[in-house]
């Protein structure tokens, strides 16, 4: 006997087979980003130019650096910056009250070497800075918890950290007074601007001895010479006169003026002439420099010279 054949239910097969991954696919795509997927893609860019200055965004994890902010464009509690990723969140310090809140950077920016970070209004309210001003502050990358960083995403404010003490800050302060307004600032801990105040006052034994290896020989007779003291007197008075240029000691400590990079020789030789500076090769550039000098009121007046002359981006730095 002949069964009859239902033909509308292969049919109906084949619908719901085409149809079932497209409802799938309208689904998750209604979902909303959370979790880490809420901060990704993460986005670097390429090396970008502001007045002669060389920006790299690279993934610092330990980035630490002072510098000022000012106050820009965007909403909610986020920020510009040069080189750190996109996004990424840092803790703000404000150098004059301790106040720290965290912030989401979202931007590049701000496009001028003055300025390490760009806030945004709300940001800067939360932090105590007033619209159009700027204020020292320190920057340092931090990996918050998932539940602040939704915060932020969302255009809310994540809970404020404690205040940075007293002793904190001054470190801090007399870090960002000691680096160029005009210079990437050093991405260091805080710790670290200690090293500079200790590091002159033993260079000048250390490079004193390399460089005059006379003195080291001349302190071994006197102690078998005691009863001659008309011997020792001259001997006292042969170590020490060598030890007056002191040349490696100036070197440590001298700076420089920096004119600008060049990726033309000719043109760096050109810049270099009027103000008789020199030009040395750096990568794929040609770098000027006025210099060096053996302290700050010598570089400082070389900087006038070299901002008398047009070049107003000149800085002052440490002699390599």
């Amino acid at each position: 006997m002949r069964l009859p054949v239902n033909h509308a239910l292969p049919l109906a097969a084949l619908i719901l087979s085409i149809a079932a991954p497209a409802f799938g696919k309208d689904r998750a795509s209604v979902l909303p980003a959370s979790g880490p997927a809420g901060d990704y893609p993460v986005v670097l860019g390429d090396p970008f130019t502001i007045g002669g200055t060389t920006w790299t965004p690279t993934d610092q994890l330990n980035y630490d650096a002072v510098g000022m902010a000012s106050v820009g464009q965007g909403s909610g509690v986020t920020a510009a910056h040069k080189t750190l990723p996109l996004p990424a969140y840092v803790e703000v310090t404000a150098l004059g009250t301790g106040r720290t809140i965290l912030v989401r950077l979202e931007r590049r920016g701000p496009m001028v070497n003055d300025a390490l970070i760009e806030l945004s209004p709300e940001a800067a309210a939360q932090l105590g800075i007033a619209g159009g001003a700027h204020a020292p502050v320190r920057v340092r990358r931090v990996n918050p918890p998932e539940v602040e960083r939704a915060m932020l995403r969302s255009g809310g404010k994540a809970p404020e950290r404690m205040e940075t003490p007293e002793g904190l800050l001054k470190v801090l302060r007399r870090k960002l007074e000691s680096q160029s307004p005009l210079l990437p600032p050093p991405s260091t801990p805080p710790t670290m601007p200690k090293g500079p105040a200790v590091q002159p006052a033993a260079t000048p034994e250390i490079h004193s001895q390399k460089a005059n290896p006379g003195p080291v020989a001349v302190a071994v007779p006197p102690k078998v010479e005691k009863k001659s003291p008309a011997t020792q007197q001259p001997q006292e008075t042969a170590a020490h006169v060598p030890a007056k240029p002191a040349p490696s000691v100036v070197k440590y400590g001298s700076q420089v003026v920096q004119i600008g990079a060049f990726s033309v020789e000719e043109n760096a030789r050109k810049a270099a002439r009027p103000l008789g500076a020199s030009v040395s090769r750096a990568g794929k550039f040609w770098r000027v420099q006025m210099g060096p000098f053996a302290n700050s009121a010598q570089a400082a007046a070389a900087l006038e010279k070299a901002r008398a002359a047009g070049y107003s981006d000149a800085r002052i730095q440490r002699a390599n």
